[in-house]
């Protein structure tokens, strides 16, 4: 299942739904018509241990495999055309965005540094957040914006001291993340904190693909574009930590909670590394792309 969150085109607070590629409409969680129970809060939306979503993952089966069912969710307004509909993040609000440092072995390499001995952690504050189509803003006094395309990894239950070979049970599922970094803000200040918490500094989505629909997240190509161009170029199997030992290593000491959002890491290619640095503009476009995650486009001003 392919969920998303979206404004509907009457206004409101944004809804959840699922998207239903195969014939461009999404599927209407909130809609009164699709008979789901009531989330209290929009993170129970992603709770595989709650009632929301497990009554959703059926619904969304019934829609894609029951002609019949379709028509009559259709007919009912759960289900609109994607085009009628403006995508936000897909997880609007997490309590946390978790993003690790230097994770894969060639950024490693072209960063000069050594291969970190455990997960290198950092965060990014959640008003960073922002959906596809969004503009990332270029903060006052930066002039050194930086793009990183990662695997982003949104928990599905809650975690606390979880073993490696059961990290993958708290795993909702998998969307694209643009870790865009004020690299003078960073380096300046001698912690991270500021230079990549700006807000609009973590372009999310367009959708969370379960974890169903990507066998094996170690083995994604993974790329960035800027103004069409290919900046970065690799594959999820330069991992150095891979997503159940993240998982489980965060675990340890922080409670991990449905919603919650952790970016893995960018492989090479990033701006600060090039000779000359290639810094992003006002006018210009990025895209991450990920095998199975679609493609995450946003404006620069």
């Amino acid at each position: 299942m392919k969920i998303v969150t979206f404004h509907p085109a009457d206004g409101g607070r944004p809804h959840t739904g699922a998207l239903l590629a195969a014939t461009g409409e999404i599927l209407d969680f909130v809609c009164e018509a699709a008979d789901l129970p009531e989330a209290e809060h929009d993170l129970e939306w992603f709770d595989l241990a709650g009632p929301c979503l497990p009554a959703a993952e059926e619904l969304h089966r019934a829609a894609v495999s029951e002609p019949s069912r379709l028509d009559a969710l259709r007919r009912a307004g759960a289900v609109v055309p994607r085009a009628s509909v403006r995508l936000c993040a897909p997880v609007p609000h997490p309590r946390k965005v978790i993003c690790i440092g230097l994770n894969y072995k060639d950024h490693a390499a072209e960063s000069g540094m050594d291969i970190p001995e455990r997960p290198l952690v950092f965060s990014k504050f959640p008003t960073s957040v922002v959906g596809p189509g969004e503009f990332v803003e270029l903060p006052p006094g930066s002039e050194q914006v930086d793009y990183e395309a990662e695997l982003g990894v949104v928990i599905g239950r809650e975690a606390r001291r979880v073993s490696v070979s059961s990290a993958y049970d708290y795993v909702l599922g998998y969307m694209n993340v643009n870790d865009v970094s004020a690299r003078d803000f960073q380096f300046a200040d001698g912690q991270w904190q500021r230079g990549k918490s700006c807000d609009t500094f973590a372009p999310c989505g367009e959708y969370i693909a379960t974890k169903d629909e990507i066998p094996d997240p170690q083995k994604l190509a993974i790329r960035f574009r800027l103004n069409g161009r290919t900046l970065q170029d690799s594959n999820t199997d330069q991992l150095i930590f891979s997503v159940p030992e993240i998982v489980s290593f965060l675990s340890q000491t922080v409670t991990l909670e449905p919603g919650d959002v952790i970016a893995t890491g960018t492989p090479p290619g990033v701006g600060f590394a090039r000779t000359p640095p290639v810094w992003v503009k006002s006018g210009d476009t990025m895209e991450v792309d990920i095998e199975g995650l679609g493609v995450l486009s946003n404006p620069v001003r």
